[in-house]
């Protein structure tokens, strides 16, 4: 057991209770079973949910196993905590990284240790309200628009 399995461990469950989750791992590492196609992946993306059929996703100290689906066969994976580098959760777009266990070819030239835990906001680019030209028409409440004019799109043959 790798010092980190346990908090990997605890991030997963907790994530897990939310709703689905993506693991990032390398699909290279020892101990990892996954379909033929996917064992040479440096960075394979699986999603896991409690909620998956059959509800067989297994949680320990080793790792996690879990029969997924891949192109519409079921194939029963196994992936040791050693494998795993970064956690995403699709519930709360928290996403955990442990850059200590990445494969080497996702880390060269970045020169730069990456944080634990990036909220998604830090990940993304802030959307933000765009201010509304004035038209002439400033008297027209909120039913009454101002017809668009003509696209300034066209086909082209």
């Amino acid at each position: 057991m790798d010092d980190r399995t346990p908090e990997k461990k605890q991030h997963l469950m907790s994530a897990l209770d939310r709703g689905m989750v993506m693991v990032h791992l390398d699909a290279r590492r020892a101990g990892v079973l996954v379909p033929q196609e996917f064992r040479t992946e440096s960075h394979l993306r699986l999603n896991l949910s409690y909620r998956f059929e059959p509800s067989d996703l297994s949680v320990g100290e080793w790792g996690l196993r879990s029969t997924l689906s891949f192109s519409g066969s079921r194939f029963t994976v196994a992936i040791p905590w050693s494998a795993v580098f970064a956690i995403t959760s699709h519930a709360s777009h928290e996403f955990w990284m442990f850059p200590e266990d990445m494969p080497p070819e996702l880390t060269r030239g970045s020169g730069v240790a990456r944080p634990a835990r990036v909220p998604l906001e830090a990940r993304s680019p802030a959307l933000r309200p765009v201010g509304v030209e004035a038209s002439g028409a400033e008297d027209a409440g909120p039913e009454q628009t101002q017809p668009r004019g003509r696209g300034h799109l066209r086909v082209v043959k």
